[in-house]
């Protein structure tokens, strides 16, 4: 299935983009299949897209080339995304990503747990594409500088 015929991009979106910097979005998921879907969408909708399929993974990646968004599975093996988000907070020197857990953990315990260590959106599996990118968007024209 192509992605790209689910969600087509049309023109003004990409008018919207232009003249601003890209926004960089890592993608934490140990799912490759979702991994690889939603960086695919991400890299459609404009951004400049990486990704981490593990907690370890997401910390280097997170020291080599900081993003401006981490979109986190919290139920990653290994180390869960609550202490990915965690460690990056403790660790960060100054510029702190903006947090959004993707995940199917959706009790008010998750929740509290997400907030506790420092997510700052809290998304339920399946997310709606559209809403994602509106979201992004309005995050990238409020954070990101014009060119």
């Amino acid at each position: 299935m192509l992605l790209h015929h689910l969600y087509p991009i049309d023109g003004s979106e990409r008018t919207a983009r232009r003249g601003r910097a890209r926004m960089r979005v890592l993608v934490v998921e140990d799912n490759v299949d979702a991994a690889r879907s939603t960086a695919f969408l991400m890299e459609r909708y404009g951004f400049e897209t990486s990704v981490a399929l593990d907690g370890p993974a997401a910390l280097q990646s997170v020291q080599e080339n900081p993003p401006d968004v981490v979109l986190l599975d919290l139920g990653l093996p290994g180390m869960d995304g609550y202490e990915v988000a965690r460690q990056v907070r403790e660790q960060s020197r100054g510029k702190n990503p903006f947090f959004i857990a993707v995940t199917g953990y959706g009790r008010p315990e998750d929740r509290q747990r997400s907030q506790e260590a420092g997510i700052d959106l809290h998304l339920l599996k399946p997310v709606d594409p559209e809403r994602l990118h509106g979201l992004l968007d309005r995050f990238a024209r409020v954070v990101l500088p014009p060119q």
